[in-house]
């Protein structure tokens, strides 16, 4: 795995310990929906996202790599995807997925190679 993927980028605004959840997560085309749980784990660190009825109410894990900014004044998370690449990431289950490393090695490859910066 790349570790510069699951670590928060040095100018992302992200606050070691900031509670995220809750805030709305925007694609670079549009919501995608809202903080569920995230991680600040050195080296896996992430956000679960609710998408809503977006993609049928399922979540999403996100690497903390791919958050462009975080803005607390708006309580708003910026990701450098796209939605449609989010709706086509791995599917995830939140009871299984969230510390599989097998799945965050399937992760990191897909947003490996659909990073926009």
């Amino acid at each position: 795995m790349s570790d510069h993927l699951w670590g928060y980028k040095p100018t992302s605004g992200h606050t070691a310990g900031a509670d995220l959840i809750g805030y709305s997560v925007e694609a670079t085309d549009g919501s995608v929906g809202k903080v569920d749980k995230h991680s600040d784990e050195v080296g896996s660190a992430y956000l679960v996202v609710d998408t809503g009825v977006w993609i049928f109410g399922k979540d999403v894990l996100l690497p903390a790599g791919t958050i462009k900014a975080v803005d607390t004044e708006n309580r708003t998370i910026f990701v450098d995807l796209t939605k449609d690449q989010i709706k086509d990431s791995p599917e995830f289950d939140k009871h299984k997925h969230t510390g599989d490393p097998g799945y965050h090695a399937q992760l990191d490859s897909y947003y490996t190679s659909h990073r926009l910066t």
